[in-house]
């Protein structure tokens, strides 16, 4: 099973165990999503974490917790930045304290459980990781689950947002044209063949396609450090300044995680192609990746 330096933002299965065991044990946060446009048969999210979680783990509500309510089109987006007060309240009845660690994870790719991630982080907690591979590992790994939902408890988390750094739809628009701007989506959403959720297809002009589910392998865990270096470095990460974008600000935070991972520092634009493509004085590319 793969091993993590103590720096990395990622924790194996094995890793969680052996920390859960300590005189310390990190904060959990269950985050499992159904992202916008998945198939909505079958159980919730949330009934997912009834019928089986970590031992100890707090379940957290992506729409209601980690995202302030859509605005007008072309204002923020789908999931807009909480508001910071509101986002420390929840994180306080979650448990989070300032000083404890805490690790966050959803059913297995890590998309969800990367948007507490980094919130966690723009938010001034400076020790926090996803559990690689989610609920999925876990269990895969023969490691204890329950339906027993813990006893409330209250951290004393306060945020003092501003910890990592984000741009706006002007400074995405600036970035395509003179550093490297890159679109977590699916291929087919990025060259315009398809779009499921948002007003207009196609991708912000100059951006570069790099799909999120590129950064993991079929069991949901991070490729290594190497490769994603490798796959980043490709695209010109490293040479010029990154930022990135997605359909609604959560995909791209898996991005962040990945360039991390890779050792490679990004910026994210939080309203991403949700409110680039509601704002109709915006531009929109549906040719291919530039070369």
């Amino acid at each position: 099973m793969t091993t993590y330096n103590d720096g990395s933002p990622l924790i194996s299965a094995a890793g969680l165990a052996q920390a859960l065991a300590s005189a310390r044990p990190p904060v959990l946060l269950d985050v499992r999503y159904r992202l916008v446009g998945a198939a909505q048969s079958g159980p919730t999210a949330v009934e997912e974490y009834r019928a089986g979680h970590l031992p100890g783990a707090r379940f957290v509500d992506l729409d209601r917790d980690l995202a302030a309510p859509p605005g007008a089109p072309g204002r923020g987006g789908r999931h807009p930045l909480p508001d910071p007060e509101e986002f420390g309240a929840a994180m306080r009845r979650l448990g989070v304290d300032s000083d404890r660690p805490v690790v966050v994870y959803d059913g297995a790719a890590s998309l969800a459980a990367a948007r507490a991630w980094w919130l966690l982080r723009w938010a001034g907690h400076r020790d926090v990781r996803v559990l690689d591979g989610g609920y999925a590992a876990w269990s895969a790994a023969g490691l204890p689950v329950t339906a027993e939902v813990p006893a409330p408890a209250e951290g004393d988390f306060k945020p003092i947002p501003g910890q990592l750094p984000v741009v706006d739809a002007d400074g995405a628009a600036a970035w395509a044209r003179g550093e490297l701007l890159l679109d977590a989506r699916a291929g087919d959403r990025y060259r315009g063949e398809s779009e499921p959720v948002d007003p207009r297809a196609g991708h912000i002009p100059g951006a570069v396609s790099a799909p999120t589910a590129e950064n993991v392998a079929a069991d949901g865990r991070f490729r290594s450090a190497a490769e994603l270096t490798a796959r980043f470095r490709a695209l010109g990460a490293g040479e010029r300044e990154t930022a990135v974008y997605c359909g609604s600000g959560v995909t791209a935070a898996h991005q962040i995680l990945a360039l991390e991972v890779a050792g490679l520092p990004a910026t994210l634009y939080p309203g991403s192609w949700s409110e680039w493509s509601s704002d109709e004085v915006r531009p929109v590319a549906v040719t291919d990746q530039p070369g």
